[in-house]
This record gives structure tokens, sequence and C-alpha cells, in this order.
């Protein structure tokens, strides 16, 4: 049902260009080990960066988002590449997510939703309940700069995960 709703929703924000330096930030993702930061600039000359960024935790499109990337995660580290799934969830309900799905990648809480602010990438209203995090992809190369941009057209769409691909093989 929430599924339905959203599919009708357009586009209303554009997420930050491929050529533009990639905001940094330090976001806490929860695990066994307790609350840890996660910092963009942490991975500069390193690895490559995916961004997922997804509306909410123990939603439906968002677990199949979550767990074809987990049963894909192999291709993207063999591109060099740490992947983060980003939410306005907390960190405690990603940690249960995780577990329950089993997700192979650290989910990191943007509970006050800055950084999704600074990717541009703001659903004007989620599902009646005002600002929420859009879905979206950036792929940021080792030098902190984005290489792929994508929001997609309604919350109910997936990512071009072929794309994200062939960006990863181009670096």
């Amino acid at each position: 049902m929430l599924a339905q709703s959203l599919a009708g929703q357009v586009k209303r924000a554009m997420p930050l260009s491929v050529g533009t330096p990639a905001p940094d930030f330090t976001l806490k993702t929860k695990t066994d080990a307790g609350l840890q930061d996660v910092t963009l600039s942490s991975h500069l000359g390193k690895d490559n960066v995916v961004l997922l960024f997804y509306p909410a935790a123990f939603t439906g499109v968002c677990t199949k988002e979550m767990c074809d990337v987990t049963s894909g995660l192999s291709q993207f580290k063999a591109a060099s590449a740490q992947v983060y799934g980003i939410s306005g969830d907390t960190p405690f309900a990603l940690e249960e997510w995780s577990k329950k799905l089993q997700i192979g990648f650290p989910l990191l809480a943007d509970y006050q939703r800055t950084v999704t602010k600074s990717y541009d990438v703001v659903w004007p209203d989620f599902a009646g309940l005002g600002e929420g995090v859009a879905r979206a992809a950036f792929v940021i190369d080792k030098s902190g700069i984005i290489r792929y941009a994508e929001q997609t057209p309604t919350l109910a769409d997936l990512p071009n995960f072929e794309a994200i691909q062939a960006t990863l093989a181009s670096l």
C-alpha cells in the first residue's frame, strides 16, 4: 500500500552533479562494538565510494535494494568500492534491520538529514510525514569527485545498478 502511494510521486529535487567535489561527512553506524563514526574523507586516495540514499528501513523497496546490493557486493569490492547505505533512521533501527536482512555493508544514520541536504536528495514529503530521504545513488572516486549521480523519479524505483557498475569499471 505504501509502495503504491509512493509510486505516483514525482521527483522534486536534483542531486549534486557529476564532476562536483563530494561533500565530506561524518555519520554514525551501529555495530556490536557500539556506535562508530564513518567519515567520507577517510577513503580519499584509498577507495571509491558508493553512497545509496534510501527513504526508510523496514520498507519493501528499501529492503529489496539493500538485499540486491548485498547479493552483488563482490562486484563492488572488485572495483575497490566501499558501499554505504544512508537514511534518516536512527543507528539503532538500522542495526536491527541490518541484522535481520544480513546486509553486508554499513548503514549510516543521517537522522538530522544534514548529509541528505548537502547532497540535494531531500524528498519533500515522505508518505505525509514531511521531509524525507530520496532514493539516490552516488559514485565518488578516490580523489573525492562525484562520477555518477542519480535520484530516482519515484521512491518506488531502484537506482540504475548497471550504470553504477559501468562507472566503477571506468575508474
